[in-house]
């Protein structure tokens, strides 16, 4: 008879403590369904957590974890549901950070929520959303695009959080583009009417933040910055010398071939592998829930150091 899936999650926490941090992984550990990369409404995802939540389950995955942007407000209602499913969960978030010029994003996994150190760095870092946003919709206005701003309130939750996908959303509302892709290469990329670049926190702040508070930071989707070879092994470095201590290799950002590439990056730097799929909404993502391949058998899971944390 098959498990059912709280047997299933109770085999995702048996696996991983019955395997310590070893340098080498066994096929069982590699081959779980985690997910560990998401957006819900707390951010600039279309879902609750609680239907995300769903989804993922539903989807097969045994391991999640909701990553909002400079957000945990949605970490006890992510836990519950994922429990609810028979899941286990991680807490999540994705941190902004400007790193030689560009907006890199740190994912941190496993920390404590209810620190007031990662509270207050969050807080500082949401802190100049709101005036970027309105500097884009001026640019926008600029090239005639109305009420940007306005429009672009209507799908966020949280103001503190607005961002360039719920601009993107309300200019696909508006008919100036078929869909969120073409807002972004049209009017919300580096040189285009509706980009405002801003300063986050810094790599040395968001790892630090989440180390501090028992997590393992995770650099997110390392393949879609476009950075010099010098920038990437910087960034690399850099990161790995704050404390850092793993990567995302297989997500829904990457294609195979950087599957291979940051897998080899992985192994360079000594970090461990995260694997997640950045799902943002049923239709805008490019890759649901759970339905990335394994990561590659030579590689450590990043949840094999965090067998303490999962929840």
């Amino acid at each position: 008879m098959a498990a059912g899936p709280l047997a299933e999650g109770r085999l995702v926490k048996c696996l991983v403590t019955s395997n310590p941090t070893s340098p080498t992984p066994t096929a069982s550990l590699n081959t779980l369904n985690a997910d560990l990369h998401c957006h819900s409404v707390v951010s600039d995802g279309t879902l609750t957590p609680e239907a995300l939540a769903q989804r993922a389950a539903a989807n097969g995955v045994q391991l999640w974890a909701l990553t909002d942007h400079d957000e945990i407000g949605g970490q006890a209602r992510a836990q519950q549901a994922a429990l609810a499913h028979g899941m286990q969960y991680l807490t999540g978030v994705e941190i902004s950070v400007t790193f030689a010029g560009k907006t890199v994003h740190i994912v941190g996994l496993g920390f404590d929520a209810q620190d007031p150190r990662m509270q207050a760095g969050l807080r500082a870092t949401r802190g100049g959303r709101g005036e970027r946003a309105k500097e884009m919709s001026e640019g926008l206005a600029k090239v005639g695009i109305k009420g940007a701003y306005e429009g672009a309130l209507k799908y966020v939750g949280n103001p503190e959080l607005i961002s360039r996908t719920h601009f993107a959303r309300y200019l696909v509302e508006a008919g100036v583009c078929q869909d969120t892709s073409e807002v972004f290469r049209k009017y919300l990329t580096e040189n285009k009417p509706g980009f405002v670049p801003h300063r986050w926190a810094s790599l040395k702040d968001a790892v630090t933040w989440i180390t501090e508070c028992q997590g393992v930071a995770v650099i997110a989707h390392p393949g879609r910055y476009g950075f010099s070879p010098n920038e990437e092994f910087a960034l690399f470095s850099e990161f790995k010398a704050h404390g850092g201590q793993a990567t995302e290799v297989v997500t829904g950002s990457h294609s195979p071939a950087e599957y291979v590439k940051y897998a080899d990056t992985a192994l360079e730097f000594g970090l461990a592998a995260s694997r997640g799929s950045d799902f943002h909404s049923p239709e805008e993502s490019r890759i649901d829930l759970g339905q990335l391949p394994p990561l590659p058998s030579t590689l450590t899971p990043v949840w094999a150091l965090l067998a303490d944390r999962i929840q």
